[in-house]
């Protein structure tokens, strides 16, 4: 019997990617606002917002092996133009959506189950204007930990830090060759990231490969958090 899979917010980009590896060796549920890229795919699709939606719990199996949570904002300004009201909204879209969530489906979490959240290399690596969305994923590490150690040895819970990624969620940021070469020479491997780098690290802690790992953040950013060759 295959195992069972929600991804919240997969319905494009990175979550799209990783349901695409996981497809055919597991029954997958993505809760997500939209499913026009879904239709092709073996998955089962809720519609949900997360953000201004209780999760339909009704609609998922007993039993959970895997869950992945992929909302997230990119809201870059300098900290003078960010009023509380956006630190709020990024804390509610990043944060404060997954806990709700957390709460509805962790009792469906099986022995051995992983979970897989996704935070910045802004949290790690200071960067100018990035105070609200480095907050707020910030906020997503501790708990990640918190929650790795409070349900070990069952549920493991590792965080996925990546740098810039083309995905449409950063368009705004790449939606030229210009922007596209000035955010890959700020990283040691002269590119910005693409789908497929962070739904591969996904799938495998999905994975029982991984089955020695929890509580860990791991930096998936061509190397931008811990190398200066500039």
């Amino acid at each position: 019997m295959k195992k069972n899979i929600l991804l919240i917010g997969g319905s494009y980009g990175i979550g799209l990617a990783i349901i695409k590896e996981l497809e055919k060796d597991y029954t997958i549920y993505v809760a997500s606002r939209t499913n026009d890229e879904l239709s092709d795919l073996n998955v089962t699709h809720i519609s949900f917002d997360a953000v201004s939606d209780t999760l339909d719990t009704s609609q998922l199996p007993d039993e959970l092996h895997g869950f992945v949570f992929c909302p997230g904002s990119i809201n870059l300004k300098p900290f003078k133009m960010l009023p509380i009201e956006a630190f709020q909204k990024d804390m509610e879209v990043n944060f404060f959506s997954l806990v709700k969530v957390m709460h509805l489906i962790i009792d469906k979490m099986v022995e051995n189950s992983s979970m897989v959240f996704f935070s910045s290399v802004a949290v790690n690596k200071g960067m100018p204007f990035h105070t609200s969305i480095a907050a707020s994923k910030g906020a997503i590490e501790g708990f990640a930990k918190s929650i790795a150690a409070e349900y070990a040895p069952k549920i493991r819970c590792n965080v996925i830090a990546p740098s810039i990624t083309n995905t449409p969620l950063a368009k705004r940021l790449l939606n030229n060759d210009k922007k596209i070469d000035l955010m890959a020479s700020r990283h040691p491997l002269n590119r910005v990231g693409h789908v497929v780098d962070i739904a591969n690290m996904a799938t495998f802690l999905i994975k029982e490969k991984s089955a020695w790992m929890t509580g860990q953040i791991i930096n998936i950013d061509g190397g931008l958090s811990t190398l200066n060759v500039n």
